[in-house]
């Protein structure tokens, strides 16, 4: 069962105890260790380790993660944490590892998703809960609970708070998070882990412009910063340190100043005490490298270019216009009004957050690659702008509605494509969900997620590396503390340098 719990602002003058605020009930859910486990939810964790590997894996020489690797060895500790790339003897302060590790994990922006009243990657729990696990030599039980927590809360906070109405990057729901993940991880109690959680949440809240405009390489460091200071809240917190009080419901606090002020009302549901966490189930991986609105979109796009082949001439296509949801609109599409998603020297983080672009490619190419569908002679084939700027995109009331609906069987990502052929004609064809969802053509399960992590380390790590961390994954929930060093990934050839900072 699961109880929705009212979130307002209180005055100075209306005293709101901790245990009634909402991130003491936050912790309190961290704090229960007795909740029973749901199968379906513990294999889902199993395959998200996966799959966080897998795209982790691919990304091991782009720069940004060259960058927060090199940072990350600079900081090097007994016993610490690994780092993807480096030998697992090669350990590192957990809060460094959760910093290079989370880059590593979000680069390519191409794993888990969950989207509601905001939108979310919950495998960002993933690196700082793991660093802090192989640093206190953690049991692979106490890693998946840990998991499930994070997964569960920041799941929870998307449903119920919009944050980018208000401009404010979504990676305000991942502090919060995953220090209650490291909370359940480490067994703290509840006191412990509301001040790690007040803490996170005053550390992490940043604006959106990380994803405005020309996409910098931020965007894959915004939420490896929330996981980093997600580990030094939790660190303060266990020395005595405590947090701003009421951090969401004070009279100068989120809601009042950053979210819908001082009258706003939330609405945020919890599972009830004794119930197993399965928000996790909720959440669906990419089987494509770009947003994750966009991937209905280029399965959509792929199977008609396929079909009719002369929807991929520019010189047949008058417009063609996607009818689709408010987020997909106004983040990805036209009404960002941004010029830089129409732009063929634009950066690849502006490129995967351009649907005009992503379903030009996706119908000439008939496919989607994480690396060759950016490239800069792909996006600038003249064909392809000249299809490009044909597409624009448009709000639907009816695709906004089932966006944000939070009944799984109607809850949609994709819209209406209507093409206006140069001769006349017109073709119209619709998508809801991704063929990978997990109500789409071609649900991903184990076997999808194990073929993931394969094909993305295919020349990057041997056979014999990708066996060995996918056996030792499956049997996460029963992993001894020595084993849970393992779950880290070691290429064939050595890493590229990064280059010289500070440290």
């Amino acid at each position: 069962m699961t109880t929705t719990h009212t979130v307002r602002t209180y005055k100075s003058s209306e005293p709101l105890a901790a245990p009634k605020q909402l991130a003491g009930k936050l912790a309190a859910l961290a704090a229960e260790q007795d909740r029973p486990l749901d199968d379906a939810a513990v294999d889902m964790v199993i395959n998200r380790v996966i799959d966080n590997a897998a795209v982790a894996t691919a990304s091991l020489g782009r720069a940004p993660v060259v960058s927060a690797r090199g940072q990350a060895e600079n900081h090097p500790y007994t016993p610490g944490a690994t780092v993807f790339g480096l030998a697992p003897s090669q350990r590192v302060s957990p809060e460094w590892a959760a910093w290079a590790n989370g880059v590593a994990v979000r680069e390519l922006d191409y794993h888990d998703t969950f989207l509601a009243a905001d939108y979310s990657h919950p495998g960002d729990n993933i690196p700082p809960i793991l660093a802090v696990a192989q640093h206190v030599g953690a049991t692979g039980e106490q890693l998946l609970k840990g998991l499930l927590t994070g997964y569960e809360i920041q799941i929870d906070l998307v449903k119920a708070i919009c944050l980018h109405e208000h401009k404010i990057d979504h990676v305000a729901h991942l502090g919060p998070s995953a220090a209650a993940g490291i909370g359940t991880l480490l067994r703290l109690p509840a006191e412990t882990i509301f001040q790690a959680i007040g803490q996170a949440l005053h550390t992490t809240t940043a604006t959106r412009q990380s994803r405005k405009g020309e996409i910098s390489t931020w965007k894959a460091h915004a939420p490896a910063f929330a996981g980093k200071m997600a580990v030094e809240a939790v660190d303060r917190a266990l020395r005595g340190q405590t947090s701003p009080s009421p951090i969401y419901e004070g009279e100068d606090g989120f809601i009042a100043w950053l979210l819908s002020g001082p009258s706003a009302r939330y609405e945020v549901p919890l599972p009830d005490s004794g119930e197993p966490l399965t928000g996790i189930l909720d959440s669906y991986t990419k089987e494509h490298s770009a947003e994750y609105q966009a991937q209905a979109w280029i399965d959509l796009a792929r199977r008609l270019g396929t079909e009719r082949p002369e929807l991929r001439d520019p010189a047949n296509i008058a417009k063609i216009v996607l009818h689709t949801s408010h987020h997909t609109h106004y983040v990805i599409g036209s009404g960002a009004n941004d010029p830089q998603k129409y732009d063929p020297t634009a950066s690849r983080e502006t490129l995967d957050h351009s649907i005009p672009y992503i379903v030009a490619v996706a119908l000439q190419d008939g496919r989607w690659h994480h690396v060759d569908s950016y490239a800069p002679e792909r996006a600038g084939r003249p064909d392809t702008v000249e299809l490009w700027h044909t597409i624009t995109t448009v709000e639907d009331a009816e695709w906004t509605r089932r966006y944000h609906s939070l009944d799984l069987a109607e809850k949609a990502f994709g819209g209406r494509i209507e093409i206006e052929l140069t001769d006349g004609s017109t073709v119209v064809d619709e998508i809801a969900v991704a063929d990978a969802h997990p109500l789409g053509a071609r649900p991903f399960g184990r076997a999808e997620y194990e073929n993931k992590l394969r094909t993305l380390a295919d020349g990057v790590l041997a056979d014999e590396e990708v066996d060995r961390f996918l056996t030792l994954a499956a049997r996460l929930p029963e992993l001894t503390p020595d084993e849970l060093t393992g779950l880290t990934v070691t290429p064939i050839e050595p890493v590229p340098a990064a280059p010289k900072g500070l440290f």
